[in-house]
């Protein structure tokens, strides 16, 4: 991966130790990009590293809604390459399973402290540590649970509604400096994503028009796209990557 030119750009992708995030930082440094990656997990922030080549990547590990960290990992991203070109809100929890209606009022504080919250403090560290003067681009990963109602995950449903309402709130303060837009993706075959699919990928691949679920390249290529001249009149806007799941709406 690190053979190919450098573009003199520089990322902050959070959650990527794997999944999705690492599937945006993959195809950000196959294009030349440089990355800082943040995740929980240190030994698999590293082993992320060295397969993205030391010499394109460097990691933070902490929590994504803890500001110290988000701190650390806009000054290390500044401190490594000289500028933060790019930010994407990757990182995200969902940990209840079960009705709304029942669900624990913490773990809703906590899913919108990941969520929303601390994709708000990224973004407003890397405005003020280069983005203002400079521009750049903020992609927000969301997903279609915020489109629609989502039974059994309906905490991280609205977190995500609340995070395609920051991707706009964002693009029109920070233009025409920033571009800020976000990514709602179907089901994407990841280790987050695991319940929703495993043991039953074939029956849940079907309900899809395109035959698949989704993986992490697939979100990959279109934040490198969003990140990207060829959107660079592009902004507010959130892009469904999602097979093609949505089609099927109303025809029950």
């Amino acid at each position: 991966m690190t053979s190919v030119e450098l573009s003199g750009k520089a990322a902050l992708v959070t959650g990527a130790s794997r999944g999705i995030g690492y599937g945006v930082a993959e195809a950000l440094v196959a294009r030349g990009d440089r990355v800082c990656i943040t995740g929980r997990n240190e030994d698999a922030l590293k082993e992320a590293v060295e397969r993205l080549g030391a010499d394109r990547a460097v990691y933070v590990a902490g929590k994504a809604h803890d500001e110290a960290h988000q701190a650390v990992a806009v000054e290390r991203t500044m401190e490594a390459f000289g500028r933060v070109d790019y930010l994407v809100n990757n990182a995200g929890t969902n940990p209840v399973f079960g009705p709304i209606a029942d669900l624990d009022l913490n773990v809703a504080r906590k899913v919108f402290e990941t969520n929303v919250v601390s994709a708000l403090g990224f973004a407003q560290r890397t405005w003020h540590a280069w983005q203002k003067d400079n521009g750049g681009a903020i992609v927000n990963i969301a997903s279609v649970a915020g489109l629609s109602p989502s039974p059994f995950i309906g905490a991280y449903g609205v977190s995500k509604a609340a995070m395609i309402n920051l991707t706009v709130q964002l693009a029109h303060e920070f233009a025409p400096k920033v571009r800020v837009n976000a990514i709602a993706p179907a089901v994407v075959k990841t280790k987050f994503a695991q319940a929703l699919y495993e043991g039953r990928e074939e029956e849940a691949a079907a309900a899809y028009p395109l035959g698949r679920l989704g993986v992490p390249s697939d979100i990959g290529g279109a934040a490198a796209f969003l990140t990207s001249e060829q959107s660079d009149w592009v902004t507010g806007q959130t892009l469904v990557v999602d097979g093609g799941i949505f089609l099927n709406a109303g025809t029950g």
